[in-house]
């Protein structure tokens, strides 16, 4: 049986023509969906015959909630869902003054490996289904009573190790039978896969492209990001060179900030001097401390130090506010957390 979330409309209407069915009712049952209702007997318009049939072929699958955790400091909430198979993800609702925005799961964990991460950890586990991917922003609105507005693709795992059905997950939620969010207010964060950048522009989307950089030159990013080993800096700005000429779009570097590492005034140089003359902006992060990691949060005085340095040097600047850090919301660290506590009580039975 499978899931209708994983569903396009094209498809849908393509499986309403073999069936015998007329293409129109793939509308309306997508109407439906996305308005709420994930019974098929509940679609007052839907012929019963038609019923019949979803309920043979389709499920409406959606995870369940495991726990939801709210940050009493800016009122982030962070759900940790059991997907069919009881794998775990999760997610993170953030409040802003333009809406609410969730940052989403696309694998269960990451083969990825940044030091840093909590998502890494265990490695990754398997990808999630454009539909798993929809359901993490179809409970988090139930959750909260109100629309997501924006999407953040950089909760755990590297959404360009899911590539296809990464697409297809924008395509569904950016549709006007899908949750119809604007691709603008999309963001897509990736480590630095150069050919699937490449193949990014090519598709020539308005999302915004964020780039998990987290270091001004080859040797530093070698240390904390292992895919350093495979694509150079110098590899990955020029992919983003020619996703900017072909989207027109401003692509986003984050830094996570580490003390000791990454942090100094002339890593800030460094780093200015890279991207001098891109049509880019730079999203510093305080990194957040895991316990299995050893990297350290940078001081404050660092940062603000950084900051200055890429700002005066005509690089456009800002410092991720930190969101939820009283509740583990950063990538990982609530699934992480959860595991080891589940484990610990199995082996005290």
């Amino acid at each position: 049986m499978e899931n209708i979330l994983d569903f396009s409309l094209k498809e849908l209407k393509q499986w309403m023509k073999n069936n015998g069915e007329s293409e129109f009712r793939a509308k309306q049952i997508m109407d439906w969906i996305y308005k709420g209702v994930w019974q098929f007997d509940l679609m007052s318009n839907i012929p019963k015959s038609l019923k019949e049939k979803l309920n043979r072929d389709f499920s409406i699958y959606l995870p369940n909630i495991i726990d939801v955790f709210e940050s009493k400091k800016d009122n982030t909430k962070k759900l940790l869902l059991a997907l069919k198979d009881n794998n775990l993800i999760e997610c993170v609702i953030m409040n802003y003054n333009y809406g609410k925005s969730i940052c989403i799961s696309t694998q269960v964990g990451c083969r990825m490996g940044c030091k840093f991460c909590a998502s890494t950890v265990g490695g990754m586990i398997r990808n999630l289904s454009p539909g798993e991917m929809i359901s993490e922003i179809l409970v988090a609105q139930k959750v909260i009573d109100h629309r997501i507005s924006n999407i953040v693709l950089m909760g755990s795992g590297e959404p360009f190790d899911n590539y296809d059905n990464v697409v297809k997950f924008l395509e569904i939620v950016n549709a006007d039978y899908g949750l119809n969010i604007g691709q603008r207010h999309i963001t897509l964060s990736t480590c630095g896969i150069v050919p699937k950048i490449e193949e990014l522009a090519k598709e020539k989307m308005q999302i915004t492209l964020a780039i998990s950089l987290h270091a001004s030159n080859d040797l530093n990013r070698q240390k904390i990001m292992p895919i350093a080993n495979k694509y150079s800096i110098k590899e990955i700005i020029s992919a983003c060179r020619d996703y900017i000429d072909q989207t027109g779009r401003r692509v986003t570097f984050e830094y996570a900030l580490v003390k000791g590492v990454n942090d100094s005034v002339e890593d800030a140089i460094e780093l200015s001097d890279l991207l001098k003359g891109l049509l880019c902006h730079v999203n510093l992060i305080p990194v957040n401390e895991i316990k299995e990691k050893i990297y350290k949060k940078s001081s404050e005085d660092n940062i603000n130090k950084f900051k200055e340095v890429l700002s005066k040097r005509g690089i456009e600047t800002t410092v991720r506010k930190e969101m939820g850090s009283d509740i583990d919301a950063a990538c990982g660290q609530l699934r992480r957390s959860y595991i080891e506590k589940t484990q610990i009580s199995e082996e005290g039975c």
